[in-house]
């Protein structure tokens, strides 16, 4: 790292763009000049002239002078004039350029996007998805309703392009009372089988025998339950067959007369006979203080270590991640995440590359939502796996859809087909006034590299 520039050298770093014309011209590597900031791209777009000021997009500063504090962050114009005015002292601790993904908008690009089911009136939200081993078939399932509802079933044969109605499902999906989530299993003799749980007190599990064709009823698992029962369904290592899954509740359904407590709970459960049973959840972390759920798991890429990225409900802090080295015996303590990885239900998937590719809901820490970009929309970061461990800002930060309400969007399904297309799919207020429906994005690691390049 260079040591610390004196406030006339920013002065005069920003002075080179002095007296550029009206209407904006692209900027790469331009500022700082003098390797300030060796590592990062700080200027990304020059946006004008105001007043005879430049006015400058930049990745992320964090700049402190004489008592006040200025925030500039992704995506916010600000003056030029605001750094020359530091001149004539020194810079104090803390204040260089901090790392960020780049910002990337999918929202307008509609030839990405496909629309899974919509019914005029009708509240359509959480899915969840299942890739099968032919890289094309995807089967889908959402609730109607917020929550809970009857389970809609779809099915892609094409990799998401086009999506057939809804499927006849058994009477009792009629009756679910949560977010269902469908995954692959395969037992130790090879079967495979697609399940999909059913949440809340009991937690049920439906059995399809021929990769979705027919379903069983849902069928309580134990006496117990819990909340978006399954985060994830995981393969371990133990020996085929095995799978590890994980849940949350705050004490209203993990019994049959539960209340809630205040504290939240994570929980883990076992299967070693490809998915059927499941053994009584164990514990892996509980607090009061902060409220980890919605648990989403990536491993590393030699498969060794598994990392569970985790919602935090109470808004206090920023979502918060554990690690595993022994296939979920032990896990580490959780620690906060960086704010361009916080939000709710991460979902992710390796690109052909090796790139992660991570969706979730975009919500931040109450103190932090108004100076975030995309805040409130159904988003994606792109990065690696040491980008992720080592809290480093990856490549991209992705607005995949603009939600119109709040925060209601972004239970994400992610699967990455053999030609490397990703097809994440969500439901979202994806029009203003009208109610949520379910939308698919489908781009490859290529078509969102060019269109970060045009957005620079």
């Amino acid at each position: 790292m260079a040591s610390r520039p004196a406030a006339s050298q920013w002065a005069a770093d920003c002075a080179i763009l002095e007296g550029l014309p009206r209407g904006g011209k692209r900027l790469r590597g331009t500022m700082p000049r003098r390797g300030i900031v060796p590592r990062w791209r700080p200027v990304q777009y020059l946006g004008g002239v105001r007043a005879g000021r430049i006015a400058i997009r930049y990745t992320m500063y964090d700049v402190s002078n004489m008592g006040h504090r200025m925030s500039l962050r992704p995506g916010r114009l600000v003056l030029i004039a605001l750094l020359a005015g530091m001149a004539g002292g020194s810079l104090p601790d803390g204040a260089w350029a901090q790392p960020a993904p780049q910002p990337v908008d999918l929202d307008a690009l509609a030839q990405y996007q496909v629309v899974v089911d919509r019914e005029p009136g009708q509240y359509l939200g959480h899915p969840t998805t299942c890739l099968l081993e032919d890289g094309q078939t995807i089967l889908c399932v959402y609730p109607k309703g917020h929550g809970r509802g009857a389970i809609v079933y779809k099915r892609s044969h094409d990799g998401g392009r086009t999506w057939s109605p809804r499927l006849p499902t058994p009477p009792s999906w009629e009756t679910s009372k949560e977010v269902p989530t469908i995954h692959r299993v395969v037992d130790s003799r090879g079967k495979r089988r697609v399940i999909v749980w059913s949440g809340l007190y009991p937690a049920r599990l439906a059995v399809s025998e021929d990769d979705g064709e027919t379903w069983s009823e849902l069928q309580p698992v134990g006496e117990w339950g819990g909340i978006v029962v399954m985060g994830f369904v995981e393969p371990l290592r133990t020996a085929p067959g095995h799978y590890l899954a994980m849940f949350h509740d705050d004490g209203r359904f993990f019994t049959a007369n539960g209340k809630a407590t205040g504290t939240f709970t994570l929980y883990q459960t076992r299967s070693t006979d490809g998915g059927l049973t499941w053994s009584f959840p164990k514990a892996v972390y509980r607090s009061s203080d902060v409220h980890l759920c919605e648990p989403g798991c990536i491993r590393s890429p030699d498969g060794k270590r598994m990392a569970v990225l985790l919602r935090e409900n109470a808004r206090r802090k920023h979502s918060h991640i554990i690690f595993s080295e022994d296939e979920g015996a032990t896990w580490s303590e959780p620690r906060e995440l960086p704010l361009w990885l916080t939000g709710d239900r991460h979902t992710g998937k390796y690109l052909p590359d090796g790139r992660l590719f991570i969706s979730f809901r975009c919500r931040s820490p109450s103190a932090e939502a108004a100076q975030r970009p995309f805040e409130g929309d159904w988003v994606a970061w792109v990065g690696t796996w040491e980008d992720l461990i080592s809290d480093q800002p990856g490549q991209y930060f992705v607005r995949l859809k603009d939600n119109r309400k709040g925060y209601d969007t972004a239970y994400p399904g992610v699967e990455v087909l053999p030609d490397g297309t990703i097809v994440t799919t969500t439901y979202g207020h994806w029009e203003s006034g009208q109610e949520p429906y379910i939308l698919c994005v489908r781009i490859s690691g290529a078509e969102l590299d060019a269109v970060a390049q045009g957005q620079r």
